[in-house]
């Protein structure tokens, strides 16, 4: 389980390898594939075993979603509301073994546990076995529509990427597919979580607010924004980090610069679409400044807003929580005018719309206390 895709099925593998080309790295290539074809027959059978155990989609309770660009806040709010009890939640071992939740995971999770990162590769945030998750990872284990397959081929960089996020290219079938993956993973996930409600963080999602919310027509929504200006250099870390760590093709001719620009213009505009006239009862908007100056507050504005139960009974945890990562040590980037001019010229519709001002020092704490969040 060295790469995050150790968990795909084969037919995820060959769907994507087709379509992006063999992987360059021969060796972890070669680990994947085993584990693929060694865990095929325990994968299947679960499927078999478990379908009649798992609840029906329309029994479930419609999820809460956490939407909003990588790096603006997303895991901190995520691992904040987690601590209550009262929400389902995706597990490190969810992510990593999607087909596998209810037999391989657990005759192997203790070693799982011990597999894991102490660190995420992106900043600080300590990864541990009941640390919360985004459920991107486990999607790209289980279907070849995923953002993540653009950093582990990139040699198809942008198509995976326009694939993963905004169904670019997808015939119906394989949106059909997707949407069908994702239904079953979640069935899974919330027998796992002792049929407790489903708190789901992607920003994938923020681009396919309308879709989720023709497919969960209950659900509600936070979303949180947060400086553009930050977000560009956090996200030259991000893409940075986890193109060296993960991608099995030469990356040399990705343009992150370019890709960060391309991605946020066009999912904060489809968001921004697509939240025209939402109920004021099913989303919430949050600013990351407010998040990181007062999480307690910004949480029970959540909560109130969204007329969400638990938030009294959970109090005590959300602050111990709040507490306990006071200390947290932020990732610092270097910061330049030269930056402010690019993020301005292409971004300056969004810094315009919040109200938000450049950064008036030569370095910012690219990622504090709430912005622990991919």
């Amino acid at each position: 389980m060295a790469h995050p895709l150790s968990g795909a099925n084969l037919g995820t593998l060959g769907a994507v390898m087709g379509r992006s080309g063999l992987p360059g790295k021969v060796g972890a290539a070669a680990s994947i594939g085993l584990a693929a074809i060694g865990r095929w027959p325990f994968s299947a059978a679960e499927r078999l075993a478990m379908e009649s155990r798992l609840p029906r989609e329309e029994d479930m309770p419609a999820p809460v979603f956490i939407l909003g660009h990588w790096r603006s806040g997303t895991t901190h709010l995520y691992n904040t509301m987690c601590q209550s009890g009262e929400w389902g939640y995706v597990p490190p071992v969810a992510t990593g073994l999607p087909w596998d939740l209810f037999g391989l995971a657990r005759v192997f999770n203790s070693l799982l546990e011990k597999a894991l990162p102490e660190h995420r590769y992106i900043d600080n945030i300590p990864v541990r076995p009941d640390s919360p998750q985004e459920d991107e990872i486990a999607i790209a284990n289980m279907s070849e529509v995923s953002f993540y397959h653009g950093i582990y081929f990139p040699r198809a960089f942008q198509e995976n990427i326009n694939r993963g996020l905004f169904f670019d290219g997808c015939s119906p079938a394989e949106i059909e597919a997707w949407r069908r993956q994702f239904i079953y993973f979640l069935r899974k996930l919330y027998l796992h979580q002792s049929k407790k409600p489903l708190l789901i963080k992607n920003p994938v999602y923020t681009g396919r607010f309308a879709m989720l919310r023709e497919m969960f027509p209950d659900a509600k929504f936070i979303h949180i924004h947060r400086n553009p200006y930050d977000v560009f250099l956090s996200m030259q870390n991000f893409y940075r980090k986890l193109l060296k760590q993960f991608a099995l093709q030469s990356y040399d001719h990705v343009d992150i610069d370019e890709a960060i620009f391309k991605i946020y213009e066009r999912m904060m505009r489809a968001y921004e679409e697509d939240a025209k006239h939402v109920p004021a009862d099913s989303l919430v908007e949050l600013r990351y400044g407010a998040l990181d100056a007062q999480p307690l507050e910004s949480v029970e504005k959540v909560y109130t807003s969204l007329n969400l139960p638990g938030f009294a009974e959970g109090r005590s945890k959300f602050e111990q929580y709040l507490t306990s990562i006071r200390s947290f040590k932020k990732n610092n980037f270097e910061y330049s005018d030269e930056v402010a001019a690019k993020v301005e010229n292409r971004l300056g519709y969004f810094i315009d719309k919040w109200g938000y001002e450049k950064p008036g020092s030569n370095v910012y704490e690219g990622t504090q206390n709430a912005d622990t969040a991919a």
